[in-house]
């Protein structure tokens, strides 16, 4: 079962005998049974010769003709194993299918599963990734190419495996900086999905190139994938060993020879695909011809995106876009009528229309995947397009202020845009002034967004510490007492320090904030409170102790949930911000048309104490209202508050609504 990595072996058995404490638990246990198939002392291993000899001929000599200046160098054990391994192959009755299989479909959604992999802080998806998922999901269509020769008691059978242990064929570097080549095996593939799958072939792949390969991980390959197409090679004729069934080597990915020399945008125009080729090596003994056929066709089939093959694999990656499906291109710019031109154009126009209504389908704001958001109205089909014209370029009608761009631009543009972290649902509103108020803000915001700071960064996480510890107290300190804990939400208090720092920044003066009961103390212990001083956390623990802290009187007889506060915030822009949070006595709303009034009371003093005019007293004002989602949706005060908030009488300049999921 390790024949093929049976001189990697035999070398680390013969280190293992001059020095076993080098060695893992697994290894030495491995080696107390172990028996070299060519047994040799480790004094040989040590003593045998490197350096160029002299040979003296004997009958036992095979050598070609030799020139005076010619020397030979013994082959390594290692190099001496695998040429004893490949004569011994010449005894296996191999034959070898080949088929060339276009890579549109792969390259394109290896592409887009690398964009959302890169966000989630995921390693990269190779070529090889898919294409080794290919083999398994092919395997299982075609079982027999996993099986394999052999002799039972003097007769011919044939072993069928029971799963899919596929090998993978890894060129590795030794210390002494010599090259093999290991095949270690990921168990059962079958059983996996494309998530686990990539995982396990990521973490066997590290462990063969640091050196942390068991003796389990060099058996039981039953179908391997070898590729040497990293290096140029456009097609490979493998040797199989005995108890090998299949090898399937991949040539490069390239465009072929003929279509080299052509610019991209022709390439494009002829919808022209770079290719890989594939071969099936297999023992002819067990495996007919036709079957290695079959088999190759059902890889080409995956490859192309055939029965859902990519649609599962973003289903397993929880990839929100639809994938990109192989399809017969029809140009009309090179075989249509004028009419057909303009059709395709409004069809991309179509397309733009229809992200920015239904985009935040796709919106990646469900961190636990609990539901399915992808949707078919946003497959490229239903608008007449196809893979062929991501590299055609298309008139946007001023999208991101570009007149003019290819559709792959078009579709980054619009996904960054609607269906990234934030969901963006505008296109309802009767104002075209409105729309396209939000549609410049959304451009702005997450199409051209920058990665955030450091210092940023460093300020997000110590709020939510601080959030997520304060919650954490309040359970193991006070255990049992009835709490309306943020648990789960605590990413609301780096927002709103983030949003009360920015406030500030833009001349903001005055908060005045208005919540229910889940989540209040922590507001008030760390966006009101002095963090530094510690004084709102210690009113806080007072009332847990059953008493009132002597600086507020008021708290005796209460329920904590219901006080307010009042805090003043130096800000980083060097400027004092005074937050005041209401009181509320209640889960319902009507805190709300409470908060607004406030505000607004707050802008007429000083609109009239200091001579400003309403647009400048609005400025100075920021009302904020905290709501949880049911309440926001059930609660008829939240309706007629915000429906207030349009009547001249009643305006503040606006307020901030952040709803929580409750």
């Amino acid at each position: 079962m390790m024949s093929m990595n049976s001189a990697y072996v035999d070398e680390m058995y013969f280190e293992f005998l001059r020095d076993p404490e080098s060695f893992t638990q697994e290894w030495r246990t491995f080696f107390q049974s172990y028996t070299p198939e060519k047994p040799q002392s480790a004094q040989a291993v040590v003593a045998q010769p490197s350096q160029p000899q002299k040979v003296e001929t004997s009958s036992s000599t095979r050598l070609p003709a030799l020139a005076a200046d010619d020397t030979l160098v013994p082959l390594s054990s290692i190099g001496g194993k695998i040429a004893e391994n490949m004569e011994a192959s010449l005894r296996v009755p191999t034959a070898t299918s080949a088929r060339n299989a276009p890579v549109k479909a792969l390259e394109e959604n290896r592409r887009i599963a690398n964009t959302v992999l890169a966000k989630k802080h995921r390693p990269k998806l190779s070529f090889t990734h898919i294409l080794a998922w290919a083999i398994v999901k092919a395997t299982e269509k075609c079982p027999n190419m996993k099986n394999s020769y052999g002799v039972h008691d003097g007769i011919p059978v044939r072993v069928e495996r029971g799963g899919i242990n596929l090998g993978l064929a890894v060129d590795t570097t030794r210390k002494d900086g010599s090259r093999i080549l290991l095949v270690p095996s990921i168990k059962h593939a079958e059983r996996l999905t494309f998530d686990e799958f990539a995982r396990a072939y990521d973490d066997i792949i590290k462990r063969a190139r640091t050196n942390k390969l068991t003796p389990e991980d060099l058996t039981g390959a039953n179908i391997t994938l070898t590729n040497p197409g990293g290096i140029g090679t456009v097609m490979s004729v493998p040797r199989l060993m005995d108890g090998q069934g299949t090898i399937v080597a991949a040539g490069a990915i390239e465009y072929p020879a003929e279509f080299q020399a052509m610019m991209p945008d022709v390439l494009s125009t002829l919808a022209i695909s770079k290719v890989v080729t594939l071969t099936s090596t297999y023992d002819h003994r067990v495996i007919q011809g036709a079957e290695s056929g079959l088999f190759l066709a059902k890889l080409h089939d995956y490859l192309i995106g055939r029965e859902a093959f990519y649609d599962q694999i973003f289903t397993d990656l929880e990839i929100n876009y639809p994938p990109y499906r192989w399809a017969e291109d029809y140009n009309p710019r090179l075989f249509g009528g004028e009419h057909e031109k303009i059709e395709e154009q409004a069809n991309v126009l179509q397309l733009i229309n229809t992200y920015r209504e239904r985009g935040h389908l796709l919106a990646d704001i469900d961190p636990l995947n609990m539901l399915q958001q992808r949707t078919s109205e946003l497959d490229l089909e239903n608008f007449g397009l196809t893979v062929w014209d991501l590299d055609r370029v298309f008139i946007t009608g001023g999208l991101h202020g570009e007149q003019t761009a290819t559709l792959r631009r078009i579709l980054e543009i619009l996904r960054k845009a609607y269906c990234g972290k934030v969901g963006i649902e505008y296109r309802h509103m009767a104002s075209n002034t409105q729309k396209a108020w939000i549609r410049a803000r959304v451009r702005e915001q997450f199409v051209d967004t920058q990665p955030l700071a450091a210092e940023t960064k460093i300020e997000l996480l110590q709020k939510l510490i601080e959030a997520e510890q304060f919650e954490q107290f309040l359970h193991k300190k006070y255990l049992g007492q009835k709490r309306f804990s943020l648990e789960g939400c605590e990413t609301v208090i780096p927002m709103l320090d983030q949003m009360v720092e920015g406030a500030s920044a833009r001349g903001v003066d005055e908060i005045y904030l208005g919540m229910a009961h889940r989540g209040r103390l922590n507001v008030l212990s760390n966006i009101i409170g002095d963090p530094e001083t510690g004084a709102m956390a210690k009113r806080i623990f007072t009332v847990f102790e059953g008493t009132s802290h002597p600086d507020f009187p008021a708290d005796e007889g209460d329920v904590k949930y219901h006080q307010g506060a009042i805090g003043n915030r130096k800000t980083k822009a060097g400027r004092d911000l005074k937050i005041q949070l209401s009181c509320n006595p209640s889960h319902l709303e009507t805190v709300n048309p409470v908060v607004e009034g406030m505000a607004r009371a707050r802008q007429d003093e000083i609109r009239d104490g200091q001579g400003l005019s309403r647009q400048e007293a609005y400025s100075h004002i920021l009302p904020l209202l905290l709501h949880g989602d049911a309440a926001f949706a059930g609660q008829g005060v939240v309706m007629e508050t915000l429906q207030l908030a349009g009547l001249p009488g009643y305006r503040t300049g606006g307020t901030i609504h952040i709803v929580i999921n409750n």
